[in-house]
């Protein structure tokens, strides 16, 4: 009787309920509570803290929607069967729910469910679309052409394919972030096989103008692949009228588990991949590996909740964006908004403060949780290659903070967020001697800096 109810239980947790929205950020709520020794302070890696961080880190992960946990927990708990089971019924039921949830993650892109192809996210749907084309089409095509501000999994699967005999293009972009069209358009050749751009870019949330460039790769018939980990849930995307050959999604970008995402491959014209991974043949042979189940299940129900609170999401993430960038500038001087304020996504602002180092202000603002750029480059001082390709001068690369908002994000975060950025800011300042050159009206580019 027991198992009966529990079971019951468990079938009750797939419904997805109304969101209401908590005065706290999910991670907070769902952080363990607090032993005597840390309502003193939270020590890690060398950083003493009072208390958990405001979290506005959104472009590295999202906190998972609690609805897309109630939605998994069954496939963890009791429905625990390998999707690729024929025989019988825990295989059977997994096995729906993962075409469930492909149908999902295709309505969002308004795609086909058997467009989709489950990978563990997207850095490997991105090496199978880069690397697998052009190892497939090898014998007629040898160009690539991507831009310089692209993740740097694309970067690097193109590095990889130059060791390989091949020849990229790396374009540059304008000052804004956005590629411009003709330039790419006179960078095409006839052994081009590939072109790839990222939709919304995961450092400074530039739009590339999406439509345009896929009608360009239709003209001269190139595939067209996207990393659209940043823009699924966020803008709307429509395959079709993109015209996009393959897609890159990630599961964890929109309050969705880690350690999943999908890749979209258009069936007409189909377009061919060789697989980057050997197996048992699953996912028609492009990503063999036991398709995770309660992953895959939570990425579609991210998806299908993305699809119904987009425009809700859009409107309030972009209120909060405004109250951000309002409540900072009205208090200080010298900041400066990185990539277009035009074609961006409003959730991720990144953002340059004149005569403070970077470093610095990251560590000042040890109560928010916020990064210099991407995640997956954080770990080098060097300053942000993305917007070294805008043409920011290196001094203010250096003093980058990309503020990152989103569906949980509250009115209070931020502005405490504002508080305390601005507190750090002019405290840093009345350190610097430049900052003081500057008040006094001294044009410091005009200064000609001796060497001892």
């Amino acid at each position: 009787m027991a198992s009966k109810l529990f079971a019951s239980k468990l079938n009750q947790l797939r419904t997805l309920k109304p969101l209401h929205f908590q005065p706290l950020s999910t991670a907070a709520m769902t952080a363990p509570s607090l032993t005597e020794e840390e309502k003193e302070g939270i020590a890690m890696k060398g950083v003493k803290i009072s208390g958990r961080p405001l979290y506005l880190d959104m472009q590295a992960t999202s906190p998972v929607d609690p609805r897309v946990l109630d939605s998994m927990l069954p496939y963890y708990l009791s429905r625990y069967g390998n999707p690729h089971s024929r025989t019988h019924l825990y295989g059977w039921e997994s096995d729906s729910a993962v075409e469930l949830a492909r149908s999902q993650v295709s309505s969002l892109i308004k795609a086909s469910p058997k467009e989709i192809v489950f990978t563990s996210g997207a850095t490997e749907s991105n090496n199978i679309s880069v690397k697998g084309v052009m190892h497939f089409y090898k014998e007629k095509k040898k160009h690539v052409i991507t831009t310089q501000t692209e993740h740097k999994c694309v970067l690097d699967s193109c590095r990889h394919l130059q060791q390989e005999g091949f020849d990229v293009s790396y374009l540059p972009v304008g000052k804004d972030g956005i590629l411009d069209l003709d330039l790419l358009r006179k960078s095409i050749r006839p052994d081009t096989g590939l072109v790839s751009v990222m939709m919304v870019n995961n450092e400074i949330g530039v739009i590339q103008p999406m439509e345009e460039i896929g009608q360009i790769c239709k003209e001269f018939g190139i595939p067209f692949h996207t990393d659209a980990a940043q823009a699924l849930g966020k803008v709307p995307i429509d395959v079709e009228k993109m015209n996009v050959s393959l897609m890159s999604l990630s599961g964890h970008k929109i309050y969705g588990p880690k350690g999943v995402g999908a890749l979209y491959m258009r069936r007409r014209p189909r377009i061919r991949v060789e697989p980057q991974m050997n197996g048992g043949g699953q996912e028609r042979g492009i990503r063999s590996g036991t398709v995770p189940t309660p992953l895959v299940v939570g990425m579609g129900a991210a998806c299908e909740l993305a699809m119904k609170e987009m425009e809700y999401d859009e409107k309030r993430i972009k209120e909060l964006q405004e109250r951000l960038l309002n409540g900072i500038t009205s208090k200080i001087d010298g900041v400066v908004v990185n990539g277009s304020t035009e074609r961006r996504y409003a959730g991720n602002m990144n953002i340059s403060f004149a005569y403070v180092e970077g470093e610095s202000l990251l560590m000042g603002l040890k109560e928010v949780a916020v990064s210099s750029g991407s995640a997956c480059t954080s770990a080098s001082l060097e300053p942000s290659y993305v917007l070294r390709a805008l043409g920011v001068e290196e001094d203010m690369a250096h003093t980058s903070i990309r503020f990152g908002i989103g569906r949980f994000t509250t009115e209070a975060e931020i502005d405490r967020a504002v508080e305390l950025t601005v507190k750090q800011v002019e405290k840093l300042r009345e350190m610097s001697p430049l900052y003081e050159m500057v008040k006094e009206g001294i044009d410091i580019k005009s200064i000609q800096w001796a060497q001892h």
